[in-house]
């Protein structure tokens, strides 16, 4: 008989790039589990009490309620349900995303304590919330973000050139202006360098980094696609040879981890669970948040050591294997039996 799961997250229609409820769920109802979904709501007040709704819907029928947990507004969704599924005596998990996470703990105690002391067990997909969270003495599991690696196709970039793929959404916390400096540094003795923008606009700064690449006379230089695809990004990576992550705030990028997937070297600030994930001059160079210099120097260091290029995209590759649906699932299984 197969258990069934109620999965609370942002289940949001219209995207075209499936979310961690959107991926989870679908890799779940392929193995023996029955899983529902809530919520699809665009307003956030409409999306709360959808959720609520669902909850008294689908309780009587739910063995475990999935919970994808963030640092923000998120944050509250969580509260509210783990808080209703200890009414009703339901076993509830949540599932951490968000490098902001650890100062919620500290700036929200009495709220964390109530969900995360009484769950059923805090699913982490990073040795960095891992640390943070059992710090607090709430226990944990940790399972990585998953992916299917039979659909990335690795490509041996023997020979690079300063042809740049950032993919993130815009949001002042991924600092999309750093890549922009970056690009603008790199021209001085790279004339032919170029960046690729993949991501939609979260937070209103597509419009202040269009208006700076104008400023900075990139327009030539940078293409910024909007939101593509899985399928789609994975095809345009093939024309970039180099991965950046200029983020300021993070936890564990599956973007990142999809680049390490399709053999592009990465380049990333050392901020939140990246140095968990990442190891620098191993499968990775990872640089001071905000250093534009240090970012520069690295990609100068993969154009001019392509043996370097080989050795970290061969281990980083290696590195992903152990994120497999066909691995993770296993520590799934010993959580939901």
């Amino acid at each position: 008989m197969k258990k069934k799961i109620l999965y609370f997250g942002n289940n949001l229609k219209g995207k075209k790039y499936p979310t961690t409820i959107e991926t989870l769920s679908s890799f779940l109802n392929s193995e023996n589990y029955e899983v529902y979904c809530s919520s699809s709501k665009n307003n956030k007040i409409v999306r709360l009490f959808d959720m609520i709704i669902t909850f008294f819907k689908k309780r009587s029928n739910s063995d475990y309620i999935l919970i994808d947990t963030y640092s923000t507004i998120n944050f509250y969704y969580a509260f509210i349900i783990s808080q209703l599924a200890r009414i009703f005596k339901i076993k509830y998990i949540p599932i951490l995303h968000g490098g902001n996470l650890p100062n919620r703990l500290k700036t929200s105690p009495k709220i964390s304590k109530m969900i995360f002391m009484n769950s059923w067990n805090n699913i982490v997909p990073s040795n960095y919330l891992k640390e943070a969270f059992e710090q607090e003495n709430y226990k944990t599991v940790f399972i990585p973000n998953n992916i299917e690696l039979k659909n990335y196709t690795f490509k041996k970039r023997e020979k690079i050139a300063p042809k740049l793929f950032w993919v993130r959404a815009f949001a002042k916390i991924y600092n999309p202006w750093l890549a922009i400096d970056v690009l603008k540094e790199l021209k001085k003795e790279y004339p032919d360098a170029k960046l690729c923008m993949v991501g939609p606009d979260r937070d209103g700064s597509l419009k202040d980094v269009e208006e700076y690449i104008e400023k900075c006379e990139l327009k030539d230089s940078v293409e910024i696609t909007g939101v593509l695809s899985k399928e789609t990004w994975h095809q345009k990576s093939k024309e970039f040879d180099v991965f950046i992550n200029t983020t300021n705030v993070d936890n564990t990028p599956v973007s990142v981890i999809e680049g390490m997937a399709l053999g592009l070297p990465i380049i990333s600030t050392n901020v939140g669970g990246i140095p968990f994930l990442l190891n620098t001059n191993e499968d990775s160079i990872l640089v001071s948040k905000e250093n534009k210099d240090e970012m520069v120097s690295a990609i100068k260091v993969l154009l001019e050591n392509p043996e370097k290029v080989l050795e970290i995209t061969k281990n980083a590759r290696k590195k992903v294997e152990t994120f497999d649906w066909n691995v993770v699932k296993e520590k799934w299984f010993k959580i939901l039996q």
